[in-house]
Formats: C-alpha cells, structure tokens, sequence
C-alpha cells in the first residue's frame, strides 16, 4: 500500500485522501481504516506531507542541484510528441514521445528543460514532463462499447478526440448499457504507470449511434458546448417581456421615423444590426448603426448573464446554432424585426469624404425597421434590379449612398494600410438527416462588404470614445506578428520570386499590401495569401488597447453582436454604467474585464475548433462517394510527410510521402519534395492531378493519391563529376498556363456544386459572419 501511495502521488504531485482511497479500491470501511494508519506512519517518517486544505503530496527533498522547471500548458500531436507554451512571448517548448509522461492535450504541467533553443539552427528548445499540475480533460464524450476484458468496467468509449490513446473504461452503472450509446462521461482515473488507461462514470446519455445529427451533437458535447439551457436560465428568459413597455422608453432617443432597415443573409434569425443613411447640408454623411440594446435585458450577474458568460459566443456548424441566449431573447424582443419597436444602443457617426469620423453620438435609443432586407436583394438593386427597385423604393435612395459611403470607408481604410485577406470559404449543404448533398462557395457582393464597413466604423469610434476617456475598457486587438513567423512567410515567397519589403522585425501593412496587391493571378497566389495568413497572430480579447493591426487600427473594439457574442454585451453594459462614472464603478470593471476578456478568448477558439471539426467531418462524409474518382487540385502545402491539395471547393486532403512512386527528398528551405530518380518537383501553389483514395468521417482524413500528369513539373538533377555544382535541367511543363479541368468524372458528376465551382475558378470571398466575427 505505502508503495502505491508514493506512485500515485509521484504522478498526480497530490491528493484528497478521498481520491487516494477512490484511486487506490480503498473506499471500502476495512480499506479506508488500513489506508489511514498507513498514511499517519508515512507522515511521520517524512515521506509525505499534508497542505493547508488536508491534501498529502510527497515531501520535497533537499539536493544540491534542484532542477529548474517551467509551468505552461500541454498541447499534444496525435502522433505522441507534444508542445508546452509557456506564454505569448516565448516560444513553445518541444516534448519528445517519450518525455511526455501521461499529459494530456491541455494539461497544466510542470516541464524541466533538456535542450536549449538554437536559433541558428532554427531548433526548438526541448523539455519533459515532470509533473502534471492540472488536468484539463475533465468529461468525454464517445460511442460505447460493450467489452468484458476487465470485469469490473462495462465497456469503453471510443472518443473522436484523436489525441486521446488510452482506453477510457466505464464503471457498471445501474443502467445498463446495450453499446448502441452515445455518452458523456466524468474522469474519475486518469492514465499513470500503474495503469494506462482512464476510467470514467456515466454522466449523460446524449444519444443512440444512428439518430438524425448525433454526429454533429457527439462533436458539440465533447467540447462542451451545450444546446440546452439550465431551467433559471430559461425561467429569466420567459419573464422578459415580448415588447418594450412605456417605461422603458424613458431617457431614450427617438429615432424610429429614421429610415432604417436591417441587411443580413436570407437564413438569419436573430437580427442585431440595423442601419440608417443620410446626406448633411455641409457635404458629409450620417451613418447610424443600431444594434440590440441586449444588456438591458440581461443584467449583470443573472442566471442569463453567468450562462452568457459561460458559453462565451454563439458556435455556427453547418445545420444548427448553438445560441449564446435563448431564443425568446435572440429571435424575439431583442431582434430587429420589422415595423415594430425595439431598444437599441447606437453610434450614430458624421463621416467626412475622406471617411473620417469627424463627430459622433453613442448613446440608448428605440427605433424601428421598416424593411428585412437580404444581401441577395441589396446586391440585385444596386446592380439595377427594375422589380426589385420598384418594391423597395423607399430605401432605394439610401442603399445608393450607403454604397458610395462603403467606397469612401474601404478607401480610407486601404490607404491606412488594413489588409484584406480575401480567401474561399465553403457552405456546406446538408439535408434532413444531416447528411451532405452539396458544397457550395460564399459568395461575397457589395452588400455584404458594405455592412461589414458600418460595423467596423461603429466598432472603432466606440473604442476610441472610451479609449480617451482612459476608462477600463474590453478591446479586440490584433498584435503585430511574430518575426519568426514572417521571417519564415518572406524566405518562403522568395522562392515564388516574391519579395515583401522591409525585415521580419519590422514590416509595414503598406509593405504586405503591395505584396498582395502583386500577388494577384500569380501562380500560387492563394496558397501565398493563406500562408501570410497564417503568418499572423490571433485576435483576442484585451483590457489594454494595442490596437488592430490587419485593420490598421489604432483602436477597436466588438460593439455590433451582443446577441452571439459577450463581449459585445460586455461594452453594451459598460456604455450604459459610464453615463454617470464613479470609482466604485471604474474598480468593478478594472477587476472583471481581464478575466471576461482571458475566458472569452478562450471560448472563442474553442467554438472556431469546434466549427472546424464539424467541417472537415462533414467534407470527409461528401467525399465518401467519389472515392476512386479523378479531380484536378492545387498543392496547398507541402511538409516533410507528404503534400495536401485543395480542389476548387476548397476540400483538402493529403498525399502521404510513403504513397508517392519514389523517393521524395524534402527541402525544408523551399518546402517542396523532389522526386529522386524523377526530378518531378512538388511546390505549393502548382496543380495536381490526383485520385481519391479515402475519406474517412470518423477522422475527418481525406487522402489522395498522385497521378502524374501535363501538370507535373520535372527539375532533373545531373552531377558532373564529385564536387561539381549540379545542374538543372526544366521540363516544359508550367503550372501556371493551363487551364484548370474538371475534377469529377462525368459518369458519376451529379451534384450540382462542383461544375458551378469550376466555371468561378474557386476564388470567392469568406463569407460575412466569419469574416466579422475574426475581426
């Protein structure tokens, strides 16, 4: 017993004595009792120690090297090795295979440091896993298996979370379990040397294997991100009101004999932007941008407010919403409907030529819409639609200067220096049960790009206002990027004959706007853009304001979506409370805004995750069926174990190095593969001709195989003689003049998307809801 104990603890660092005896089958009266003497005589022989909070952990001993550790977060590779980031500012510590120890993807760990980094080498630092501070998997979600290998377990699951390896075996619990089951469990074991593997305990069943969206439901559940809504939640909700009543009215502007109407897809619900136009006596515009005054429903520190909080954001995946309120709020009193009165808060902006915003009023309005209108429709009037014009005449007027003030917007914010990276998105189309019968591209026009431009300008004036006011505030903010990874981005364009100006420490959005501007109908334009990309930082939610620099923004904020996302609800509130500022009220939101803005954060990533999980899950189930079929693609990228291509409805899969026809050496300077005895040179940015080999929806993998083909693109190398330079020899073959093919066959090309995608060349913009809620 003494023995187990020392192992357990060496592997958990502490504790409870409850969750020693769980652990260790020591729950029981006689094992409980013999557990206890033995832990008393350890303590006092010094082997271990009890905390303040009556946890034992082992007692530290004295040595005359103690080895320096890290603390930071585990983020482990399905192939075994894994990463710990210490923080933003440092780079992350590679963990080979066999330091990892039993951490877990997302584990707080504690790491001691092997290797040092060498930068001119371009090595990692190299570290293992001494100790796990903190789980992060608390509950899984999985289908069930029946299994009898361990007599006292159930089953197990099998999760989707390929970073998990183990088996997570499940405790015989009083319902009985037929393995047609999809369920969430609780961990109640996690792996060590003693045994590898988890045990869990049932917690819910979300559904049986089979059930209309349950693949979808299995992804959402195992992430944590709830359809449901807790009982107080929805009792608060129902209590709301379903129109505004007169006393609400009170110290509110008027504004609804404004012409104002509301633009958003034809599939929207909750509609929490509304807009309004009009030309002033000295020359400039009046932009009012009108968002749903949802704070005034959802007070602070309600079952609404902490659920809101909670779930951080609303997550989009293909066939459903996972709301961020319930839908009473969302698609009831706090969505701009049509023709009847709704609570707003508005900036309303005097925007100058040169679209400056050169006066302003943030404050709590009413107005009320008079029209839904669809960016389908609001593209058709602009490009002239008689009938369309005709019905809408009353704010026809308006969508034409709404149009010129977008110009003059985007104008200002390109000479700024904002970049645009304008790449393909996908919509996937499912039917009834779920299941995917089409892939289309988002289509961007000038009526989504216009909305975009009124929420920015609203967004930025709101940050200012406060930012100058030197109030705790939230801000969206946008870092430079890492100059590694831009090092790494202009060494790669240079192999394109691309150079970017200035130095990885210091590169100007001007410098990377003339990039992309002579990136346009390059050969591997896409991929390029996509990889300055991702060359980027991530944008994040902050108490400090270090502005936006894809905007080119000196400050920014998220004021426009407080139904689907909190922060936003956040400023809403904060507008309201600093109408009268106190200190009391300027401590309160100094001590909550770095939490909200560290876990909103968080859960915004998180619902990125999820949505892109569900993605390539659901491409994976598309492709099923054209498997052995043909299609003509283009190398997104290339890595030391094979190639990914893109087809022109953006689906990516990989060829694996081992199912190339040769040898293939890679060149990591140049990130390409070349064929030993072939030459045949494989770069990002060429096409492909390839053949669907797998495509797998449990995994979300699609792999294909090479066929050569007149794209190929052959550099043969000759050695004359030891110690000569080698020679290159090029093929004729280039893969920037051919005109790109179909990709299915024509025998089993039924569904409509795919020629409609070739004909466009598969250049689309993002759609506008992504696009907004990154920025």
């Amino acid at each position: 017993m003494k023995e187990d104990i020392l192992n357990y603890l060496k592997e958990e660092g502490k504790s409870s004595v409850d969750d020693l005896a769980k652990a260790l089958d020591l729950a029981s009266s006689t094992g409980f009792r013999d557990l206890i003497k033995t832990i008393s005589s350890m303590e006092s022989k010094g082997l271990i120690s009890f905390d303040d909070n009556g946890d034992i952990s082992l007692k530290e001993k004295k040595s005359k090297k103690e080895e320096v550790t890290l603390q930071g977060i585990f983020r482990a590779n399905k192939a075994g090795f894994g990463f710990v980031s210490i923080d933003d500012a440092e780079e992350d510590l590679f963990v080979g295979r066999n330091d990892v120890g039993h951490a877990i993807d997302g584990d707080t760990v504690e790491v001691a440091i092997k290797k040092v980094a060498n930068r001119l080498n371009g090595t990692a630092a190299e570290a293992r896993v001494v100790r796990i501070v903190d789980h992060a998997l608390k509950t899984v979600v999985g289908k069930f298996v029946l299994d009898d290998e361990k007599p006292k377990y159930a089953g197990y699951i099998k999760s989707k979370n390929q970073k998990i390896t183990q088996r997570i075996y499940i405790r015989k619990e009083p319902v009985v379990l037929d393995g047609t089951e999809i369920i969430k469990v609780d961990i109640e074991k996690y792996p060590t040397k003693k045994h590898d593997y988890f045990v869990g305990a049932v917690r819910d069943i979300i559904g049986h294997q089979g059930d209309t969206g349950i693949d979808v439901l299995e992804v959402l559940e195992s992430m944590d991100i709830v359809s449901t809504f807790p009982d107080a939640v929805l009792a608060e909700a129902n209590q709301v009101p379903d129109y505004p009543l007169e006393k609400d009215y009170m110290g509110r502007v008027d504004l609804r004999e404004e012409v104002t109407f509301t633009i958003d897809g034809a599939d929207a619900k909750d509609l929490d932007d509304a807009v309004h136009i009009k030309s002033l006596e000295n020359g400039n515009m009046e932009l009012g941008v009108h968002i749903a005054d949802v704070s005034y429903y959802v007070k602070e520190n309600s079952a609404l407010d902490h659920e809101a909080l909670a779930r951080g954001t609303s997550v989009y995946v293909t066939d459903r919403v996972v709301p961020m309120l319930p839908e009473r709020l969302s698609n009831g009193i706090c969505s701009l409907n049509p023709n009847v009165d709704r609570l707003t808060q508005s900036a309303i902006m005097e925007i100058d030529h040169h679209g400056r915003v050169v006066n302003y009023q943030i404050t709590q309005t009413v107005i009320k819409t008079s029209f839904r209108m669809t960016y389908s429709d609001v593209n058709k009037i602009l490009a002239g639609d008689e009938a369309l014009t005709v019905q809408y005449e009353t704010i026809v007027p308006s969508l034409h200067l709404m149009a010129k003030l977008h110009q003059i917007l985007e104008k200002m914010r390109e000479k700024r220096g904002a970049l645009n990276f304008d790449t393909s998105e996908a919509k996937i189309i499912v039917d009834d049960k779920g299941r995917p019968v089409d892939i289309k591209l988002r289509q961007r026009g000038v009526a989504e790009r216009m909305i975009e431009s009124f929420m920015l300008a609203a967004n930025e004036c709101v940050a200012e206002h406060f930012a100058k006011k030197n109030l705790p505030f939230i801000y969206r903010i946008h870092e430079e990027p890492k100059a590694e990874k831009l090092q790494k981005f202009i060494d790669y364009a240079s192999v394109f004959g691309m150079k970017v100006q200035g130095t990885a420490n210091k590169v100007t959005q001007g410098a990377l706007q003339d990039f992309m501007k002579a990136l346009e109908g390059q050969p591997g334009s896409d991929v390029l853009s996509m990889m300055l990309l991702r060359s980027m930082q991530q944008a994040r939610y902050s108490e400090h304001n270090h502005g936006h620099y894809g905007l080119a923004a000196e400050f920014y904020t998220h004021f426009t979506s407080p139904i689907r996302r909190y922060p936003d609800l956040l400023v809403h509130r904060m507008i309201r409370e600093y109408n009268q500022v106190t200190a009391e009220k300027i401590e309160h939101f100094h001590h909550r805004i770095p939490e909200i803005a560290k876990e909103t954060s968080s859960l915004e990533r998180r619902a990125i995750d999820a949505e892109r999980v569900v993605e390539a899950m659901k491409k994976a189930e598309y492709m099923e069926e054209f498997v052995g079929q043909e299609f003509e693609g283009v190398v997104s990228s290339v890595v030391k174990f094979g190639l990914f291509v893109e087809l022109p409805n953006t689906i990516e899969g990989l060829i694996h190095i081992t199912n190339l026809p040769e040898y293939y050496h890679y060149n990591e300077r140049m990130m390409s593969l070349e064929g030993e005895k072939s030459g045949v040179v494989f770069r990002a940015g060429q096409q492909i001709k390839v053949q669907l080999t797998k495509a797998d929806k449990e995994t979300g993998d699609i792999d294909f195989i090479y066929l050569p083909s007149e794209y190929d693109v052959v550099e043969k190398s000759v050695r004359k003689g030891r110690g000569k330079a080698r020679k290159s020899e090029k093929s004729k073959q280039t893969h920037g003049s051919k005109q790109k093919g179909k990709s299915f066959s024509k025998e089993k090309s039924k569904k409509p998307f795919y020629k409609e995608a070739m004909k466009k060349g598969g250049k689309h913009g993002k759609g506008s809801r992504k696009r907004r809620r990154s920025k």
